[in-house]
């Protein structure tokens, strides 16, 4: 089963990423003392993710096929976990007591390789590696070590029928 590695979040945009053990998400706002959750991310309020989600297997990547270690959090994604987070896209996961949507990629910026200082940083996170955002369904607190699980898949016709035969019958 997927964990989580690290969880980083930032009070303000352009702000270095702090290293948290943990962090409540919010239901429709993101997480707790992180930039965009308060709308003072660097994109606020027109490209805002409520969270994301990155591979600690890209981040690893990263630093053999380019030499750039983001283990410090400059690559600016909030929760590292160690599954393919292009597999959350389209499906309702939890992870500790929150629900998480996955949503869509979130390709690297010439913002974020200008924060970190690494010439190529762009290159490097995009195609697949540069994660993913998603919303905060439910909050609840999410730690370090916390599962990740998929709860639904939301392309799926078939659990679509079933979410809409469960909402027509209360």
């Amino acid at each position: 089963m997927p964990t989580v590695q690290r969880i980083w979040t930032a009070p303000e945009g352009s702000a270095p990423m702090e290293a948290r053990d943990s962090v409540r998400a919010i239901a429709d706002a993101g997480l707790q003392g992180d930039r965009y959750c308060h709308d003072r991310g660097y994109y606020s309020p027109f490209d805002v993710c409520q969270a994301t989600f990155v591979d600690s297997d890209a981040l690893e990547y990263v630093r053999e096929e380019y030499g750039i270690d983001l283990s410090d959090g400059r690559h600016r994604r909030n929760i590292v976990v160690d599954c393919d987070v292009v597999e959350l896209l389209d499906t309702r996961f939890s992870v500790g007591e929150a629900v998480f949507e996955g949503t869509r990629r979130r390709p690297p910026c010439a913002h974020v390789e200008e924060l970190a200082g690494e010439v190529g940083l762009a290159r490097a996170l995009s195609e697949e590696r540069g994660g993913v955002c998603a919303d905060v369904v439910e909050g609840g607190a999410v730690a370090v070590g916390d599962e990740l699980q998929v709860v639904e898949r939301l392309d799926d016709p078939d659990s679509l029928a079933d979410a809409i035969r469960e909402r027509r019958s209360e």
